[in-house]
């Protein structure tokens, strides 16, 4: 199976964004993808022990600097279901690091710093426990697995494109808040699946506000409390997508395909934090976008991209519906 064939199996929605990026950027931001789902997979799998993921994640860190060969980490993960996407993906690890290394010096350098320093992350985090004290300990783990991913596709673009390497320095701090804002949406639309898993993201001194603890969180009874959690998260997120338009919206015009990259994960997220404003269903379920709603937002997108006042428009309305 060859990396684009990964890519799809893994994601078919960022395999669309990022398969209609020119060859280049394509080709270094499918790699990149591939790199942090090894990560994600050792982070997320239910029947690895904290301790175990930690040490994984650090061996991961180790292979990406040829400090170790890719079998320190393949080798223990045979045993793993490679039936599962994500899971083969990170037992075939030495194909993705060899993608990697036919990379040209700049972008392989650039890979390789931010998924190092995401794996890093994540294994603190691993250590530290399945629970956030309050805002600022949820943006230190959101920016561990999403921030620095920000970060990588700035510097990549940057890279490629003049055009955005002179705006560098002020996109950078946007980029962040983008992938905050993708995270945020995310803990939100999975808060059943990661407390069935042993984690909570929700602050601690968020849902203790509505008397509430993690064990009871989740109880019929509790609900319209839960929700009031859940608008506060969903408050945040829309302050962090708020930010993610802002970065979108500074990419020069004459780089299309690059803004849709951009603008299609970012209007999918406002359209499924949008479903799951007070709505019950959240707390029972994975919330999730439908693929007919992907196909409308992709085609009116491709419309309006090179216009900033209508994609602002645009947004605005998907927020609201």
């Amino acid at each position: 199976m060859n990396h684009y064939e990964m890519l799809r199996n893994v994601s078919r929605t960022f395999a669309l964004s990022i398969e209609q990026l020119p060859s280049m950027l394509r080709e270094t931001v499918t790699i990149a993808y591939l790199l942090f789902r090894v990560s994600d997979c050792i982070e997320d799998h239910a029947e690895l022990p904290p301790d175990l993921k930690a040490e994984l994640l650090r061996v991961w860190a180790d292979v990406l600097q040829n400090r170790q060969p890719a079998t320190a980490l393949t080798s223990r993960l045979t045993g793993l279901d490679g039936s599962d996407p994500e899971i083969y993906v990170a037992q075939h690890a030495d194909e993705v690091m060899d993608k990697l290394r036919a990379l040209p010096d700049r972008p392989r350098n650039i890979l390789i710093e931010h998924v190092y320093n995401t794996s890093h992350g994540m294994a603190r985090w691993q250590e530290h426990g399945p629970f956030v004290a309050d805002e600022a300990e949820m943006d230190d783990y959101m920016f561990e697995v999403a921030g620095r991913v920000g970060y990588l596709l700035t510097d990549v673009f940057a890279w490629q494109c003049p055009s955005i390497d002179t705006i560098k320095d002020a996109l950078m701090p946007l980029s962040r808040e983008f992938g905050l804002a993708l995270q945020t949406v995310n803990i939100i639309r999975g808060l059943r699946k990661d407390f069935e898993r042993g984690w909570v993201f929700v602050p601690v001194s968020l849902y203790e506000q509505q008397g509430l603890t993690r064990e009871n969180f989740f109880d019929p009874a509790n609900h319209d409390k839960a929700l009031r959690v859940v608008d506060a998260l969903s408050d945040k997120a829309e302050r962090h997508l708020q930010n993610g338009l802002r970065y979108t919206t500074m990419l020069p015009r004459s780089q299309y395909r690059i803004r849709l990259f951009c603008i299609w994960p970012l209007l999918f997220a406002v359209k499924t934090l949008a479903i799951s404003r007070q709505d019950p269903l959240v707390l029972a379920d994975e919330k999730k976008i439908t693929r007919s709603q992907v196909k409308q937002i992709v085609v009116i997108s491709k419309l309006l991209s090179w216009s900033n006042v209508l994609l602002t428009a645009y947004y605005k309305s998907l927020s609201k519906q």
